[in-house]
């Protein structure tokens, strides 16, 4: 018999070793049985993993997160190091836009991870995003599950901004000076914080500036509502602006331009806003407020 040597291609050694494998699972922050989810995902695709032959489990990393910022998401960030590092193989998600919903985040991961030999598989889709065939049906679909976002973030917006117009409020009285909510949602002057606010307006209106007022509170050993000793001077600047403090509430301060980036931006007029009059119990007087305000703007006229 003739003696013979063969070549073996590195992509061969690859494809007989087992796949370091791992699962990437999300849920979104608005799914109520998130807990219940999650946990149900990690025990499937545990099995999942373990069930292949040719497959070693190497973990699971998720997120309880929306999908539209890569960078929010801690366990998404987890698992691109571990790639990063050498420790996979390949990722198993349950379908792309549980893997991302912003396209050009996903695509740019894929390419990343395509060029480490990394693949992914969608379990929905049954796409593999190391086949070049199939990816232009992952771009396409990775772009349906951005337009998806985009149409619900735009459906949430107008239901909110219809709310607003009818004059309903959702308020957060969490580190909010002087009110807390009563067991049926309204505020409540919380009389002892009440008195700290009303001395900040009172020093204010005495020609204290914002700085002065800070050192007169220290110095008392007034504490800010989170229990700190120490008070910044754009905290007591948005207690002197605060409309709730005359009882009012002033609806869509702020507003989401790009529901990718989902960042608040301050609202100069672009859109509608609307005042709740009396809507609570005031701690300042409304003639002590405008007077406040008055000040505020001459003095930034002056600057």
């Amino acid at each position: 018999m003739e003696r013979s040597v063969n070549k073996i291609e590195r992509d061969f050694i690859l494809d007989i070793r087992p796949l370091r494998t791992v699962a990437y699972c999300r849920v979104s922050k608005q799914d109520l049985s998130q807990e219940h989810s999650i946990q149900a995902q990690i025990d499937y695709y545990r099995n999942y993993i373990r069930k292949r032959v040719r497959w070693r489990y190497a973990g699971i990393y998720f997120d309880k997160a929306s999908g539209l910022n890569k960078d929010k998401r801690r366990g998404f960030q987890k698992m691109l190091e571990a790639c990063r590092n050498g420790e996979v193989d390949q990722i198993v998600a349950k379908s792309i836009s549980r893997f991302g919903r912003n396209t050009i985040d996903v695509l740019k991961v894929l390419r990343e991870l395509k060029s480490m030999n990394i693949g992914v598989y969608f379990e929905i889709e049954n796409l593999d995003s190391l086949d070049s065939s199939q990816y232009l049906m992952i771009e396409l679909i990775a772009s349906i599950a951005q337009d998806e976002s985009k149409n619900r973030s735009e459906n949430i917006k107008w239901g909110m901004r219809h709310s607003m117009s009818c004059g309903n409020i959702i308020l957060n009285d969490k580190n909010f000076l002087g009110y807390r909510k009563n067991p049926t949602g309204e505020l409540v002057i919380v009389e002892d914080e009440s008195k700290i606010v009303r001395i900040i307006f009172s020093l204010f209106l005495q020609g204290y500036g914002y700085r002065k007022i800070k050192e007169h509170l220290e110095k008392h050993n007034i504490k800010t509502v989170t229990g700190k000793d120490t008070w910044s001077t754009s905290t007591i600047d948005r207690i002197l602006s605060n409309e709730k403090y005359v009882g009012h509430v002033l609806l869509q301060k702020t507003y989401v331009e790009d529901f990718l980036t989902r960042k608040q931006i301050k609202n100069d007029g672009k859109i509608a806003q609307y005042l709740v009059e009396n809507n609570h119990e005031p701690i300042i007087p409304k003639e002590m407020f405008l007077k406040v305000q008055e000040l505020k703007a001459a003095k930034s006229l002056n600057k």
